[in-house]
């Protein structure tokens, strides 16, 4: 399925109707930050290049997530600034080199007249514009990666010519209000759900046909029609007991044997936005029953967590309340012996599930301001109990965030468990721990009521496509 084809549910002119109320009220938000921050205006830098040590090439150039949120990051080059100005239009620096070694990116036309767009061929030209918007004498920030752009002291450089460099003040007010996403945002997950899901199906057929990893990842690449460097995150391509390492990065080119399991933990990326999507399957048969029961028993926990969602509770309690679901179903599984009260209190949980509930998703896939109380910066830690914990604040409407609840066979964990942990049945671990583990993430936007589940209609949509 081509990213065309992803959003061809849509008309163009919903689309075009959607960025433009998402430029506007962007543009709202982020001159209320400059008059409550008393800054006569704002920057943004795209960022520059990066090199690897001792070499003349580097990762893909990502700009600045709070630069993607105007502008679509493939229309973004190095050096590229936006200025907002309280009661003005945004304008626009972009950087349209000359280069006969790469193609042009074009002119972001679609972003007009909502922004003003100047191309300037020369990094210095651009520079020397910037240096002549900024007023004399006036206040103002610069909210960008340090050392963005130029030679020398670049950090230095940029904090006498944009002004305070990222202050942490203005940054954990625009953090706190990214968490609630637009109606053109929420467009861009959907499709990259559909993106997400075509490659996750493609996946799953490949490990059913007794693909190897690497098979199942060329798979996911091909139909989700993503290159390596599209990806939101590196694949998680997991078989058997490499499910059982959380972010597992290789993808192995021989066959496992014998074939157990499937965990692929691997998203889509549309206009800078990411979704992130797992997944655990097992072979169908007699032998796999007691595995494929377990991973019932998870997708049934996960169904339940995602209809306690609500506005106004926190992400914290949720994630307390997938412990104590948890431990009901190590009970249901055998894993445990007594009760899940018992389980919960000695912590069994955390032996078989030592990460988080989930995460804020968008423009990053561990998105900004998990751990705000308030636009003011005042924290909202994670439980001392559960310390990896991502995402803490209040839920709101509109916020889309990750609901992956797992259960894992982790050789450390179980070993240090063993002469300490009276409950865990050993001789069940022992026969699923080939398995390494379950996995299943959706990506949710808190409504009024509910949520919507990109994820589950992503599939949905697919399926009935197919």
């Amino acid at each position: 399925m081509s990213h065309n084809k992803a959003i061809s549910e849509q008309s163009n002119n919903e689309l075009k109707q959607q960025l433009s109320s998402h430029l506007d009220q962007l543009n709202k938000r982020w001159q209320q930050a400059s008059e409550h921050f008393d800054y006569s205006g704002i920057w943004l830098s795209a960022g520059e290049a990066q090199f690897n040590f001792q070499d003349d090439h580097g990762p893909k150039f990502i700009p600045n997530p709070y630069l993607s949120q105007w502008v679509d990051p493939q229309f973004l080059s190095p050096s590229s600034r936006l200025y907002i100005e309280p009661g003005k239009v945004p304008v626009l620096f972009l950087h349209t080199p000359t280069d006969y070694w790469h193609a042009p990116a074009p002119i972001p036309r679609e972003i007009e007249p909502r922004v003003e767009i100047r191309t300037f061929a020369h990094a210095e030209e651009l520079l020397a514009a910037c240096q002549q918007t900024i007023p004399s004498g006036q206040r103002t920030a610069h909210i960008g990666p340090v050392g963005a752009g130029g030679n020398g002291d670049e950090s230095i450089r940029d904090n006498e010519i944009f002004g305070d460099l990222n202050p942490a003040a203005l940054l954990n007010y625009l953090h706190f209000h990214r968490a609630r996403k637009s109606e053109f945002e929420f467009s861009a997950m959907r499709s990259a759900s559909d993106i997400g899901a075509q490659g996750h199906l493609a996946a799953r057929q490949a490990f059913m046909g007794g693909g190897t990893e690497f098979d199942i990842h060329m798979s996911f690449l091909q139909a989700s029609q993503q290159s390596e460097i599209d990806l939101p995150y590196g694949n998680i391509v997991a078989q058997n007991e490499h499910a059982s390492v959380l972010h597992y990065q290789f993808q192995d080119r021989s066959r496992a044997n014998p074939v157990k399991s499937l965990l692929i933990d691997a998203g889509g990326k549309f206009r800078g936005y990411a979704s992130d999507i797992t997944r655990t399957y097992t072979l169908d048969g007699s032998t796999h029953a007691e595995f494929s029961s377990l991973i019932e028993l998870i997708e049934a926990h996960q169904t339940s967590l995602i209809n306690s969602v609500r506005s106004g509770m926190t992400f914290a309690d949720l994630h307390v309340q997938m412990h104590q679901q948890l431990a009901q179903v190590l009970v249901d599984a055998n894993l445990v012996n007594g009760s899940a009260e018992a389980a919960f209190a000695a912590g069994c949980t955390e032996i078989f599930c030592p990460h988080g509930l989930g995460h804020l998703l968008g423009l990053q896939v561990h998105d900004v301001g998990g751990h705000l109380a308030d636009e003011n910066g005042n924290s909202a830690p994670p439980p001392a109990q559960y310390p990896t914990l991502r995402f803490t604040r209040e839920i709101e409407v509109d916020q889309v965030f990750t609901i992956e609840p797992g259960l894992y066979f982790i050789p450390s964990l179980l070993a240090d468990a063993r002469s300490k942990n009276k409950l865990i049945n050993w001789p069940v671990v022992e026969r699923l721990r080939g398995y390494g583990g379950i996995r299943i993430e959706d990506n949710v936007r808190v409504l009024p009521v509910g949520v919507e589940n990109f994820t589950r209609d992503a599939f949905a949509r697919a399926a009935a496509n197919a």
